[in-house]
Parts: C-alpha cells; sequence; structure tokens
C-alpha cells in the first residue's frame, strides 16, 4: 500500500508537478514527472475526472493505479513526484492494460526527465508488477 507519506495532498504540488515536470501520455494514462531534493521523500498523486465514469468506476481506476505504483516508489523511495492522469478509456482497461502504459510512461518520462536536468544518475525504468 502507498504510505500516506508518499500521498501528494496539496493542489500546490500537484500544480508544480505538471506544470513544471516532464509529460508523457500513453492510451489509459498521462503521467507528469519533475526532480525534486535527493532527501525529500518521493510523492505520488492522481488525478481521475469525472470524464472517466461514476465515483465506483473512478475508485476502481484509482485503486489499481495506486497497486501499480507502489514498486515506483520502493525503487524511487526519495527525489521524485508523480502525478498519473486517467484518461477515460482507463475504466474499460484491463489491469495489466494499466501496468504496460505506466511502465511506458514512467520510463519515458524519467529519460526526458534525465535529459532534462542533466542528471548522472538515471531514474530506472519502473520494475514488472506481476
Amino acid at each position: 500500500m502507498l504510505a500516506t507519506k508518499n500521498r501528494m495532498r496539496t493542489s500546490a504540488n500537484f500544480s508544480h508537478t505538471v506544470r513544471s515536470g516532464v509529460r508523457n501520455g500513453r492510451r489509459n494514462v498521462v503521467l507528469y514527472m519533475v526532480s525534486t531534493s535527493p532527501d525529500e521523500p518521493s510523492q505520488i498523486g492522481f488525478i481521475v475526472a469525472k470524464t472517466v465514469g461514476n465515483a465506483v468506476t473512478r475508485n476502481l481506476v484509482k485503486r489499481r493505479l495506486r497497486e501499480i505504483v507502489v514498486e515506483t516508489v520502493r525503487q524511487h523511495p526519495h527525489g521524485v513526484n508523480v502525478v498519473v492522469r486517467a484518461l477515460p478509456v482507463s475504466a474499460t482497461a484491463s489491469f495489466g492494460d494499466l501496468v504496460a502504459d505506466y511502465r511506458k510512461a514512467f520510463s519515458s518520462a524519467s529519460s526526458r526527465l534525465k535529459g532534462k536536468s542533466g542528471n548522472a544518475s538515471p531514474l530506472a525504468p519502473a520494475p514488472t508488477v506481476d
């Protein structure tokens, strides 16, 4: 489960990550990522709008995404903030499709973030979740 300290809570954190970070979109999700101080815990936020579906559907999508990002937090406990925005098609996507899209988006965004910041140590791609 995603620890409370790793959940993004304020709109300022969401805005900073979405506006200042790198973005990578896939069929089911759009991922925004920004580097933070290496001693700050990583934070993860989710945007699941009403266009995704009713409350039950939105909560299902959010629970699935939370489960997927747990491995990211384990691999990168410090130094990165991530916002995952679910697109409307994610309501009908399988868990496997969400995992694949998240992994690809995370890998691409971390590569772009490394290039943008000139950081010598790249972020590793998200590990597999089976």
